[in-house]
């Protein structure tokens, strides 16, 4: 039976846009290249029998925190939020690790006596109002926003560079390594302008709603999602991949893709202008990746980050700066900045009883191909003296690897494409940024297009409704 609207991918952008649609009675149905749905949210037995690992993302605050996830009542379909005591933990070599707490006031006891009212004073307010935050935030940067005071006051302080935020804000260097941590999730340079804005909202969003991790592995969130879609009358095929526009039969279609993958797919019938567009989009440094199974939790020399769910390593500003700056130069770092999620300390089913389970990455360049194993497993080691003796297995994903397994992460870009400032605005172009033009009914919907990377949704749901 031929569909109102084919979906072409199904990572969580593409499940988001089906469900928007089949929410309004279209008849829908998700093409997916891969054998398992899921896109970057999945879970796999990567390692050891009975350990499972998220192949792609891991911790979800904007998962939790999505305008759009929100609405749909997933946890009917079998999704199960998971919050550990603190959401991040950065350690430090010469004290104890800063805390990221629930609260902005537990937060400012971990830092210098100098910045204990410099923390509350900057994120309390955001953080009180992180859903009109994100109403604003998660869609194209031309809208009005509904909170134009709010949206003001971050979008002065997201244009900064996190180094000038840091260094403006706080005095003291454990502030400012805390914020620094979370402002390097942009994978950009820390002295680049837009930098903060990382940041600014991850921070906030720990404050508001957490880092959680979703019961059983990402591959959770995808199952409730393909779920909330039958459940509204969609379908949805795996091993069926799109090669050519012209093979789908449908009168609106949704490309859960990357520029590259458009242009491969649907190149000859797009204007020259948007092809070019398509062709000037660059994507940001490449991840490497380790999953470990470990015969017990990381022994953490501050035991207090063992309360933590996701772990900064990378020291000082300075050191994350010079880290960061690192894959743009086509160079990689000897001691990088480390993301580190360890989720058996509050998921039983990731692992064997008395075993755990660690998953981490850090930036490279663009599908680099050297090894960054023993760099971050040392820099897990600085922190946590005896770690290497508790691996009982890894898994090494390449960023060649992660664009193997999914094409949109090109030279294993997670991102969707590099969060340079003026992608940030033209994501892949300025105006309608959705609309695939040609005459015909189909849009883009992927992580390359606002608000950007991360398992929340928004892009798929924002194309979903300019869809008529």
């Amino acid at each position: 039976m031929k569909q109102d609207v084919v979906v072409v991918g199904s990572g969580p952008n593409g499940l988001a846009a089906a469900i928007a649609l089949a929410m309004r009675g279209r008849s829908v149905l998700v093409r997916e290249a891969q054998p398992v749905p899921g896109g970057g949210a999945r879970t796999l037995p990567l390692t050891l029998e009975g350990f499972r690992h998220d192949v792609c993302s891991a911790v979800h605050p904007l998962g939790l925190a999505s305008p759009f996830f929100r609405t749909l009542r997933l946890e009917e379909h079998g999704l199960r939020w998971l919050q550990p005591e603190v959401p991040v933990a950065h350690p430090l070599d010469d004290g104890p690790a800063v805390l990221l707490e629930r609260s902005t006031a537990a937060t400012a006891e971990h830092l210098d006596a100098a910045d204990r009212r410099a923390w509350p004073r900057l994120f309390d307010g955001f953080a009180r109002d992180l859903d009109a935050l994100l109403a604003d935030l998660m869609g194209p940067m031309l809208s009005l926003p509904g909170s134009p005071l709010l949206m003001a006051r971050f979008g002065a302080l997201s244009a900064l560079p996190a180094t000038w935020l840091a260094r403006r804000a706080f005095r003291g260097p454990r502030a400012r390594a805390l914020f620094a941590g979370n402002a390097a999730h942009s994978v950009i340079p820390l002295g680049w302008p837009a930098s903060s804005a990382f940041g600014l909202l991850l921070a906030t969003a720990g404050h508001a709603v957490g880092w959680p991790i979703p019961r059983g592995g990402s591959q959770s969130i995808t199952d409730a999602l393909i779920a909330c879609l039958r459940a509204h009358g969609g379908e949805i095929v795996v091993d069926a991949p799109v090669d050519d526009v012209d093979e789908l039969d449908a009168r609106t279609v949704l490309f859960d893709v990357g520029p590259r993958q458009l242009l491969r797919i649907a190149g000859r019938h797009l204007p020259d202008r948007y092809r070019r567009t398509l062709e000037r989009f660059r994507y940001g440094p490449g991840n490497f990746k380790l999953d470990w199974a470990l015969s017990g939790p990381i022994p953490w020399r501050d035991p207090a980050v063992g309360r933590a769910g996701t772990v900064h390593l990378g020291g000082t500003l300075e050191q994350l700066t010079a880290s960061e700056r690192a894959p743009w130069r086509g160079e990689t770092c000897e001691r990088p900045y480390v993301l580190l999620a360890q989720p058996s300390l509050i998921d039983p089913t990731r692992a064997p009883p008395g075993r755990h389970t660690a998953w981490a990455y850090c930036h490279v360049p663009q599908a680099s191909e050297v090894d960054m194993t023993a760099h971050m497993e040392a820099q897990v080691e600085r922190a946590a003296p005896g770690f290497r003796d508790l691996i009982l297995a890894r898994y090494v994903t390449s960023p060649r690897q992660m664009e193997a397994r999914n094409a949109n992460m090109v030279g294993g870009d997670l991102s969707g494409g590099a969060n340079s400032p003026d992608q940030l605005l033209a994501r892949p172009r300025l105006f309608d940024p959705y609309r695939v033009p040609g005459g015909r009914d189909w849009w883009l919907c992927s992580a390359s297009t606002p608000p950007g990377g991360g398992v929340h949704g928004m892009c798929g749901w924002q194309a979903a409704r300019r869809v008529g």
